[in-house]
Parts: C-alpha cells; sequence; structure tokens
C-alpha cells in the first residue's frame, strides 16, 4: 500500500515558496486602510438616515434627498475599500471632496436650515475629510513602500 501521508516539513525547500510568499505580501499589504472602512461605512449610513433620525424630512425635503444621495455615495466608498484598496487608493480624495461637500450644502441645497441641520452636516463632512486623509496618507505611504 502506498504511503499518501503528507510529512510537515519545512516549506521553503518548496519550488513556490517565493511566489506564495509574494502573493501573501500583495494580499496583505492592500489592507493598509481597514481600519478607515468600518467608520466610513457607519458614516454613510449615518448621512443617509440623518434626516429620519433628526426628523428634518419635512422642513428640508432637498437635503432629504441630497443627504440619502451622500450617505449611499460614502457607504460605497467604503464597500469599494473593504473589497479592493489596493485599486480604489486613487479615490481617498474623493472622500475628502464628500466631505468638504457636506460641509457647505446645507447652505446651498437646504433652505434656510437650522442649526441642528448645519452642526449635522459640519460634523458628517469633517468626519468624512478627516477619513479621507487618513487614506490619502495611508495610500502614499503604502507607495512609497512599494
Amino acid at each position: 500500500m502506498a504511503n499518501v501521508s503528507h510529512t510537515r516539513g519545512d516549506i521553503t525547500s518548496h519550488p513556490d515558496a517565493p511566489e506564495m510568499r509574494a502573493r501573501y505580501d500583495r494580499m496583505m499589504g492592500g489592507r493598509d486602510v481597514a481600519l478607515v472602512d468600518g467608520p466610513m461605512f457607519l458614516l454613510g449610513l449615518y448621512c443617509a438616515a440623518s434626516p429620519w433620525i433628526l426628523h428634518y424630512t419635512s422642513s428640508q425635503p432637498s437635503l432629504v434627498v441630497h443627504n440619502l444621495i451622500m450617505g449611499i455615495a460614502i457607504g460605497v466608498l467604503a464597500l469599494g475599500f473593504t473589497n479592493s484598496p489596493e485599486r480604489m487608493y486613487g479615490l481617498s480624495g474623493a472622500l475628502c471632496a464628500l466631505g468638504t461637500w457636506m460641509i457647505i450644502s446645507p447652505w446651498i441645497v437646504g433652505s434656510s436650515p437650522d442649526t441642528g441641520v448645519v452642526l449635522n452636516s459640519i460634523i458628517i463632512g469633517a468626519l468624512a475629510v478627516v477619513m479621507g486623509m487618513i487614506c490619502i496618507v495611508t495610500a502614499a505611504k503604502s507607495t512609497s513602500r512599494a
């Protein structure tokens, strides 16, 4: 009978070891922005739901649609960073742009927004800008290592 059991030995002698090591390094190297994925997705969810949470659906109908679309956009960016971060590094600045737009949008999109609506948009925008900057810095460090 043939011995088909595998012995556990040193894998460094395996002919594909360098290729496997390089592939592993590529896979793990692309996860630099993993710390931002979850909070960014939650920020997008909150942005989309904030008109109903803060109850300004009837007083600011244009901001309701605006925040829903912006929240979906932020959530899609977060999912993109989760699925393929190495391809999404180029869109790190887009999160900063979305955040900046969220900061100024109550006065442009809304009609006489009250303090709560303005503060909500400023906080969401500031958090988006901070997360975008973290992604930009992380992407710059990652590309300088390669």
